[in-house]
């Protein structure tokens, strides 16, 4: 009776155990049944959305566009080269930088070795850089490449590294400091494509611009980047040159440097120079790249001869503001200002006075002082150039046969005439300087030294009223009294503080 109990008793726990699991079993069929039936009603509305179809005309200009640049970076990546350079600094032990914060020398003790001695000794500190460069002639085994002149300026060692891997030992053929250009060579055995160059006169705002480099080291080599020319004409820059550069907002960084610019059709329309900068030193989207036809004849140079000879006019010339201009009775602000003339010079020999406003040379329009330095530079010494200028509202031509430039003519400021800088008084610089409404004379904004105003005694903020005796009340009288200068006498009335003064003379 137990036993059959206890069967019982277990048939009825396994009985509810099966039917337990029935129960979930068919509970999890029904959830799973009203689970799919929405699931299988969304595919079922996805499949009757229309997909979006990419035009087959707008499919093939893109497809075109791509190839186009394939094609650009296969004809132009491999004249494109890594210049690495080793600089070379000596100083003395107890001078020695600090590595990485650390002072090394006061826990470690001075250091011995190959790149260093003793207390008191020299020691050599080896940095190293990085920039680009593009392959542009080849003569016999030895391929020239252009580069800037600031990624090669003041380096003990060059090495070119080809984008098959192989490096070579370059040498310095020439450098223009001016338009921060160098050309570099090697020689191999091997097949380099040489680069060709545009025309970059023909570059418009617009225009494709693809940029070729080693941005960042050679983390980074031989990138390629694309954008458009964002401007033309833009002066300015680091290092004083004088390039009219083209704008881009293709991505250019550091180690872009002496890389090319290159049109759609992959020619050579600029060399990767500079970009505007944040604090921190970083690229704000604003590259600029020099002119190839700027950098043609220094290549020319170079190859021929290791150097460039540039003219000179012998003026110091200014871009003067709207308001100058329209004292002089100039309506039209493109050209550049001489505000100094050399004596002597081919300027002041040609007819070129102080105060002439140049608008052309040789035919081409002036477009500001920068452009007007790099036209004349551009000028073989020894060849005349005609000038155009305007001067007492009337326009005139002079002749002018250009020397060659030296640093050491360019720098004689005790040749130039006058050697003073003046504006005209307007109402607001009499409110600023605390002067009476009808304070008379021209302010002396700089006085150059070693010229023959501050020998007389001219001082910054005096007043001129007037030049060798003839009385000057605006600029045009003041350039036309200097025009009409003796070529031995030069002296000034002018006003200093409540004081009416005479120079001294200044007699040549």
């Amino acid at each position: 009776m137990n036993l059959m109990r206890k069967l019982s008793s277990r048939n009825f726990f396994v009985f509810n155990l099966v039917l337990i699991g029935v129960i979930f079993g068919f509970s999890l069929a029904f959830l799973s049944f009203s689970c799919t039936t929405p699931r299988s009603n969304n595919v079922a509305q996805a499949q009757e959305v229309t997909p979006v179809v990419i035009p087959a005309d707008a499919l093939s200009v893109a497809h075109g566009l791509q190839t186009t640049l394939r094609a650009v970076t296969d004809r132009v990546l491999p004249s494109v080269v890594e210049v690495k350079t080793v600089s070379v600094q000596r100083r003395q032990q107890g001078g020695a930088p600090r590595f990485d914060g650390i002072p090394w020398d006061f826990f470690f003790g001075p250091r011995r070795g190959p790149e260093g001695g003793g207390q008191g000794q020299d020691r050599e500190f080896r940095s190293r850089g990085m920039g680009s460069g593009i392959i542009i002639r080849h003569d016999r085994g030895t391929y020239y490449v252009l580069t800037n002149n600031h990624v090669i300026d003041g380096v003990a060692e060059i090495q070119i590294g080809a984008l098959d891997g192989t490096e070579y030992t370059a040498e310095v053929v020439g450098r223009d400091p001016r338009r921060d250009l160098a050309v570099l060579s090697f020689r191999s055995n091997a097949r380099y494509p040489i680069a060709e160059l545009g025309n970059s006169d023909d570059v418009r705002v617009g225009d494709w611009a693809i940029a070729m480099g080693n941005p960042l080291g050679e983390q980074f080599s031989f990138s390629v980047t694309m954008g458009i020319v964002s401007a033309v004409g833009r002066t300015g820059g680091p290092g004083g040159n004088i390039n009219d550069f083209i704008q881009t907002d293709a991505s250019i960084n550091q180690g872009n440097s002496g890389g090319p610019l290159v049109n759609i059709r992959g020619e050579v329309i600029g060399i990767n120079t500079w970009i505007a900068s944040n604090i921190g030193g970083g690229s704000v989207g604003l590259g600029f790249a020099i002119p190839i036809n700027n950098a043609i004849r220094t290549i020319d140079e170079i190859i021929r001869t290791g150097a460039v000879s540039d003219g000179w006019l012998g003026v110091s010339l200014v871009d003067p503001d709207r308001g100058t201009l329209t004292s002089m009775g100039i309506t039209d602000g493109r050209g550049s200002k001489a505000s100094q003339v050399f004596l002597g010079s081919p300027a002041d020999v040609g007819g070129i006075r102080p105060g002439d406003f140049i608008t052309h040379v040789n035919g081409n329009e002036v477009r500001g002082s920068n452009q007007l330095t790099q036209m004349v530079g551009n000028i073989r010494p020894g060849d005349t150039a005609i000038f155009r200028v305007i001067r007492d509202r009337a326009s005139m031509d002079f002749t002018v046969r250009v020397v060659e430039r030296t640093s050491q003519i360019a720098a004689d400021s005790r040749r130039l005439w006058p050697g003073v800088m003046v504006v005209y008084l307007t109402d607001e610089m009499r409110t600023t300087l605390d002067l009476a409404r009808d304070a008379e004379g021209l302010f002396v904004a700089q006085v150059i030294s070693d010229t023959p105003a501050a020998i007389v005694g001219l001082q910054r903020g005096d007043r001129i009223t007037s030049v060798n005796d003839t009385p000057v009340n605006d600029l045009s009288s003041f350039y036309r009294a200097l025009r009409d200068r003796t070529e031995t006498e030069l002296w000034f009335s002018f006003i200093r503080g409540d004081n009416t003064l005479e120079s001294l003379r200044f007699r040549r």
